[in-house]
């Protein structure tokens, strides 16, 4: 069974969205089967990968609301070798669809579950609310969710309805609920604000925080407007020395040790291509 972990906060413009692609696409490089599942709306993580959102066909909201098989809609890139469950215009209003559903707090879980063994991780991007859908997406989090903290003080007065937010789940809905890890990004060490709140983070979680931080850097928010990770749009040294510690960070505090490159058959995930794509999502 793979690992699934979901980036959550409520709070937008955080880098839940470059958090996901960035590290799925780095752990897809390091030869694990990877799965990303776009649970927001706005279905920024579909489009950032040159995904033509308006002619999907389905997504997570057929799997969600119409109980299909998530293995209809999911597409696979040969080139970044990693798969989406992509977002749908659809999406908007399963928040209200899913209130009178029963149990509508697990149907994402429900769903990944028939998955979930045909990847080694499996990386829920969710919205930026604490709505049904962002319930859906801590609950079916059963290795751990992954909080991305912008480095400025608005960004902690968001943390701490999140942690409220998780404690009422703990306490109804998923006891073994944990936080994986927090990221501290668009760190700017130039300023006092950035090094005071990765202080204050660092204080009060601890050993939960990851060691290196991500930092303020325009080639990061480039990249996804050519619908690449950043591993693909600047692979250069200097871009390497700022991103690859922190994706080493993670990659060995979620994985244990590292394994490098895996020889998988690569027939043995099947590749998804529809007409409406950008290329055959290339």
């Amino acid at each position: 069974m793979g690992r699934i972990y979901t980036i959550v906060n409520q709070k937008g413009g955080v880098g839940k969205t470059t958090t996901a692609i960035n590290l799925g696409a780095y752990l897809a490089y390091y030869g694990q089967r990877v799965l990303l599942v776009d649970l927001d709306p706005q279905a920024n993580a579909t489009s950032c990968l040159r995904i033509e959102k308006s002619t999907v066909r389905g997504g997570v909201y057929e799997a969600l609301i119409g109980s299909f098989p998530p293995t209809n809609y999911i597409l696979h890139n040969p080139r970044l070798k990693m798969s989406i469950l992509p977002a749908t215009p659809a999406l908007a209003g399963a928040e209200v669809e899913l209130v009178t559903i029963i149990s509508r707090e697990s149907r994402l879980k429900k769903a990944l579950a028939t998955v979930s063994d045909r990847y080694d991780y499996t990386l829920v991007d969710c919205p930026p609310s604490l709505g049904l859908l962002t319930l859906n997406g801590i609950v079916a989090a059963k290795d751990g969710l992954m909080i991305p903290v912008q480095c400025e003080y608005l960004a902690l007065e968001g943390l701490s309805q999140l942690l409220n937010t998780l404690e009422r789940v703990r306490s109804s809905l998923f006891p073994e609920l944990k936080v994986r890890g927090v990221i501290l990004t668009m760190f700017d060490g130039r300023t006092n604000l950035s090094n005071d709140v990765l202080t204050e983070v660092r204080h009060y979680f601890q050993d939960d925080v990851f060691q290196s931080v991500v930092p303020r850097t325009v080639r990061l928010a480039e990249a996804p407007s050519y619908g690449q990770p950043i591993s693909v749009y600047a692979p250069l040294p200097t871009v390497r020395r700022l991103m690859l510690p922190w994706h080493a960070s993670c990659w060995k505090e979620m994985v244990g040790i590292f394994r490098g490159w895996k020889n998988e058959n690569a027939a043995s995930i099947r590749p998804w291509s529809w007409p409406g794509c950008l290329d055959p999502w290339w």
